[in-house]
């Protein structure tokens, strides 16, 4: 852009009176207004693919796929990579970094691995952890990584978040590739383009929208969960039944015993329709990166982020989320926009599967309260809370009034005197 700057050259004060009584000065003429600068727009559209894969015993030397996820259209070889694993996975699988170095070994032409396995911490203390995301960078940094290069996160939700947010900012952008190890991670916490830590008692308060290179499902880690992390998982995938699928939902009221008593096969079959559903909603819904107000995957989750944080984390998500979604479900009912069959239907299966909405937390009705303010405040704009009109439809409101509220928490505590008449 050139700018054109106007000079007044005048000659000395005695000049200028003379020249003002011997010519009569013309009217100033007026200002020519500038034309306005038209604005620069420019849209740039980024197509993001990425694969999610299904698999068991992933490490073993005979099975490439880790290998072929990475070098897939690379001609750069071997590539860098980093292991992080999280200290729970390897407590049960104590053998697993020796594990990835004799896999990374077997494939050297292929994968350099930057040092022994990272053990750090898992579970929602390392995304409560200030230090944690610096000492992921700071072993970035240590091997030498570039952009090219490879992080691999081995381990839970929590853990995954956290390794995708430092992934993410440190060179704006680290290749990422998920190995979740709880249900909870295969089926809902590992599959979007979310990552993030949390702050000043607020969850996911810092964070990045940063799609992985791949997500790699092992059902082989599945079997060293506790009965509690096995079944945690399954609240995500019943909450995407309820918004989206009523045949998932019936599939899961069907098998409620089967999954509660560990049957593999039932549980592979959730948490694949939970990630197809799941990601379908991200690539087809207009939304990925929640530019908008809406949010209705996070059905039920106005409370559990609340219940999670005054429970000092004691509530696991999976755990806080089935509370949640039988608070929305209640409401929804006593707001007359679901009938008493399906609502039944819905605590009956959340039991079932062995969940429990009775929980002391749930008397800190001021402390909820606070948790829907803070979820429309994460969100941005109005408030947009996802209710059900029926098993399988969701229905957005944009207010949830105080009294109701008050109403499903008193409704939910007279189910639980019910129960415990029913069963002395």
């Amino acid at each position: 852009m050139v700018a054109a700057i106007h000079f007044s050259l005048f000659g000395s004060s005695r000049q200028v009176r003379k020249q003002r009584s011997l010519v009569r000065t013309p009217a100033p003429r007026r200002r020519e207004r500038r034309a306005a600068i038209e604005p620069i727009e420019q849209k740039i559209q980024i197509n993001y693919q990425y694969r999610v894969y299904f698999a068991a015993q992933i490490f073993q030397p005979e099975n490439p796929l880790v290998r072929d996820v990475i070098v897939a259209g690379e001609r750069d070889l071997p590539k860098k990579l980093l292991f992080l694993i999280d200290a729970g996975v390897h407590r049960c699988h104590p053998d697993l970094s020796a594990a990835i170095t004799a896999y990374c070994r077997y494939y050297g032409s292929s994968l350099a691995l930057c040092g022994y396995p990272l053990v750090v911490p898992g579970g929602e203390q390392v995304k409560n952890d200030p230090c944690a995301v610096a000492r992921v960078q700071e072993a970035i940094h240590e091997a030498g990584l570039c952009r090219h290069s490879y992080v691999l996160a081995v381990g839970g939700g929590s853990l995954i978040d956290m390794v995708g947010y430092a992934a993410a900012i440190t060179h704006r952008g680290i290749r990422l590739i998920r190995i979740p190890t709880t249900v909870l991670a295969q089926d809902d916490a590992a599959l979007g383009v979310k990552n993030g830590i949390n702050v000043l008692g607020r969850k996911n308060f810092i964070g990045t929208f940063a799609p992985p290179w791949a997500v790699i499902n092992d059902s082989h880690f599945l079997t060293s969960l506790s009965d509690r992390d096995w079944i945690s998982g399954v609240a995500e995938a019943l909450k995407v039944a309820l918004i989206k699928d009523t045949d998932f939902f019936n599939f899961i009221e069907r098998h409620a015993d089967a999954l509660r008593n560990r049957d593999m096969a039932a549980m592979e079959h959730v948490i694949h329709c939970c990630a197809t559903l799941h990601l379908h909603h991200i690539a087809t819904c207009g939304d990925p990166f929640e530019a908008g107000n809406s949010r209705p995957l996070d059905f039920g989750h106005w409370a559990a982020h609340k219940l999670e944080q005054i429970s000092a984390y004691r509530l696991r998500h999976g755990e806080a989320v089935a509370v949640g979604m039988a608070i929305d479900a209640t409401y929804s009912y006593l707001a007359g926009l679901l009938s008493e069959t399906p609502w039944r239907r819905i605590l009956e299966t959340l039991v079932r599967l062995g969940f429990t909405f009775h929980v002391p937390e749930l008397a800190r009705t001021d402390d909820l309260l606070r948790g829907l303010k803070e979820f429309q405040e994460h969100l941005g704009g109005c408030l947009t809370v996802t209710l059900l009109t029926d098993i399988g439809k969701g229905r957005e409101v944009h207010a949830m009034e105080q009294e109701l509220i008050f109403r499903a928490l008193a409704r939910l505590r007279e189910i639980e005197c019910e129960e415990y008449h029913e069963n002395r």
